[in-house]
């Protein structure tokens, strides 16, 4: 657990390297935010934690009945 870590600075110090000299508040949480939410789908692709587009469709046509 402790390189994972490791490489999640690093990848927050590259995040903040290419960033504007002045950003708002707001858009770096997004930017934090979006960038560990890519690291996860990108982990939970590599594990085949994958729901296919069929099985949402199917899980989803429910939501849309009248």
């Amino acid at each position: 657990k402790e390189n994972i870590m490791v490489i999640a600075k690093r990848q927050v110090l590259e995040l903040v390297k290419d960033l504007p000299d002045e950003i708002d508040i707001d858009e770096l949480m997004y930017r934090l935010y979006l960038r560990q939410k890519l690291e996860t789908a990108e982990k939970d692709a590599r594990e085949g934690l994958l729901v296919s587009h069929e099985e949402v469709i199917k899980e989803t046509s429910a939501w849309f009945k009248k």
